[in-house]
């Protein structure tokens, strides 16, 4: 059974212009129709599912695409494919874990420090790792 568009967005709680734009970005597919609508296979749904739990922890669309580009077209993605893909974002999610405890842990002294030193703030620049950047805002860019 093929979907509409309507039919994604009413399952899946996603405005059509987001379905759009996850097509656009090649992390779903539709078939067209001889007058050139859109349908879905089911397996959409799921793939949409993962998007959004993928983006609720934090992780960029391009993270998403390279999952999603190792599951077979057409197909709906199985509990050991998620086992497959929560195991590789694992690790980063727990890195940016890390990150956001230190945050937690050294705002209070960073607002207070007034610093303003790109060589020793511990949060922004631990270690002066930003040195090999070059002088100026370098982090600002980020």
């Amino acid at each position: 059974m093929h979907l509409t568009v309507g039919d994604v967005a009413r399952r899946s709680g996603l405005a059509v212009s987001a379905i759009h734009f996850y097509e656009r970005k090649g992390l779903i597919f539709a078939d067209r129709t001889g007058g050139n609508q859109r349908r879905y296979g089911r397996d959409v749904l799921r793939r949409l599912a993962l998007i959004r739990a993928a983006q609720e922890v934090g992780l960029p669309l391009s993270e998403v695409a390279g999952a999603l580009s190792a599951l077979p077209a057409g197909r709906t993605p199985t509990p050991e494919d998620w086992r497959r893909i929560a195991t590789g974002w694992a690790e980063k999610l727990d890195a940016r874990i890390r990150v956001l405890e230190r945050l937690r842990s050294d705002l209070d002294g960073c607002i207070g420090c007034g610093c303003l030193s790109m060589q020793r703030c511990q949060l922004v620049n631990p270690s002066d790792t930003l040195a090999k950047e070059g002088t100026g805002g370098v982090s600002l860019s980020r």
